[in-house]
C-alpha cells in the first residue's frame, strides 16, 4: 500500500494556493470529467481563455464570488508511487486560526511565495507557525516565475532571504522550487523554461519524500479519546490515535494516571476489522483482557516504558480568537 502523505499549503494572499493544487489535480489526472467540465464552464463565463484550476478548492460561494479562500478545503489524490491528502488554506491574516487547522496534522508543508513579491509578512507568519506545530519538511515554492522571465537571479535572492530568515525555526528538512502553477512549470513535469534548475519537480519531490522516520516508533503512547461500549454487549473498547510506538495482540500495557496493568486482546480497524497491530499514526480501538475503569484522557503505554509524570508544564499557547487572552488557569 501507498504511504499516506498529509500535505498544507501556506503563504500570503494571492501567491497562487488554490492554482497550485488545481494544477497538481489536474495534471495528474486526478479531477472527474464532470468537475473539469464545470470548472472550465465557469472560467469561460468570467472571460478566462483556459480552466481557472484554483476553482477546483475554492468551494465555497463566497470564495468563488471574490477569488480568495476563506476555509480549509482539502482534496485526495494518489499516484502509483504515494497517497496525498492537501489542505488548501487561507492566506489573510484574518483566517491565520484556519492555516492553522489545516496545518496541525500535516507531515510536510508547501509555503508559496510570488517570485514579484519576494518573502512577506505572511510568508514569514505561516513558516513560523508550521514550525511551531512541529512540521518536519518544508517545501518553498517559488511561483509564478513565468512573470520575472523564469529568471534565476530572482529565484536565488528569494531563496537567499527565506534561508536567512528559517535559519531562526526549528526545520530540519527545507528544499526550494521555482516554478509556475499557471503554466505547470515544475509542478508534475521538469520545465524547460528553467534549464538552470537541475532539481526534482514538485509531485516527484512529494513521492520521494522520507517521512517514516518522523514517527515515532520507539515509545507506546495511547491517548483515549473515546470509550466505546455498545448497549447489551460486553464489548468494551478504547478508541484514539496510536501517538506514539506499535501496539499488537498479547503486548502487556499499563493506563495512567491509575497505574493498572493488562494485556491488549484485540486491535480493531474503524469499520469493525481487525489487525495485528496498530503503528504510530493509526486511529484504532484497543480491546484489553481485563475490565479497568478507563476513562477519556487516560493513557495506555508500556509498563517498563512509560513517560514522565509531574504536576508543571511549560507550554507555549496558539491562541486563535480575536479577543485578546488575558489570562489562563490550568487546574
Amino acid at each position: 500500500m501507498s504511504q499516506l502523505l498529509r500535505i498544507a499549503t501556506a503563504g500570503s494572499v494571492d501567491d497562487g494556493k488554490s492554482t497550485l493544487i488545481g494544477r497538481l489535480l489536474y495534471d495528474s489526472k486526478a479531477i472527474f470529467e464532470d468537475q473539469l467540465s464545470a470548472v472550465e464552464r465557469t472560467s469561460h463565463e468570467r472571460g478566462h481563455d483556459g480552466p481557472d484550476l484554483a476553482l477546483l478548492t475554492d468551494g465555497l460561494r463566497a470564495e468563488r464570488e471574490q477569488g480568495i479562500t476563506i476555509d480549509v478545503a482539502y482534496r485526495y489524490f494518489a499516484t502509483p508511487k504515494r497517497k496525498f491528502i492537501i489542505a488548501d488554506t487561507p492566506g489573510h491574516i484574518q483566517y491565520t486560526r484556519n492555516m492553522v487547522t489545516g496545518a496541525s496534522t500535516a507531515d510536510l508543508a508547501m509555503i508559496l511565495i510570488d517570485a514579484r513579491n519576494g518573502v512577506l509578512e505572511q510568508s514569514r507568519r505561516h513558516a513560523f507557525l508550521a514550525s511551531l506545530l512541529g512540521i518536519p519538511h518544508l517545501v518553498v515554492c517559488v511561483n509564478k516565475m513565468d512573470l520575472v522571465d523564469f529568471s534565476q537571479e530572482r529565484y536565488d535572492e528569494i531563496r537567499e532571504e527565506f534561508r536567512r530568515f528559517a535559519m531562526k525555526l526549528e526545520i530540519t528538512d527545507m528544499s526550494f522550487i521555482p516554478m509556475s502553477a499557471l503554466g505547470g512549470d515544475n509542478v508534475v513535469q521538469r520545465s524547460d523554461a528553467m534549464p538552470w534548475y537541475e532539481g526534482m519537480s514538485l509531485l516527484h519531490h512529494l513521492e520521494e519524500v522520507h517521512v517514516s522516520s518522523d514517527r515515532n516508533l520507539i515509545d507506546p503512547r495511547f491517548p483515549v479519546q473515546y470509550v466505546i461500549r455498545p448497549q447489551q454487549s460486553d464489548f468494551r473498547g478504547y478508541a484514539g490515535t496510536v501517538a506514539g510506538g506499535t501496539f499488537k495482540p498479547g503486548d502487556e500495557v499499563t493506563v495512567l494516571p491509575s497505574g493498572f496493568s493488562t494485556t491488549v486482546e484485540a486491535v480493531w480497524r474503524p469499520g469493525g476489522t481487525r489487525i495485528d497491530e496498530a503503528f504510530a499514526g493509526q486511529a484504532v480501538t484497543l480491546q484489553l483482557a481485563d475490565h479497568i475503569d478507563i476513562g477519556r484522557g487516560d493513557l495506555i503505554c508500556r509498563p517498563a516504558n512509560r513517560p514522565h509524570a509531574g504536576q508543571d508544564i511549560d507550554a507555549l499557547v496558539c491562541w486563535l480568537t480575536s479577543a485578546t487572552l488575558l489570562r489562563v488557569d490550568f487546574v
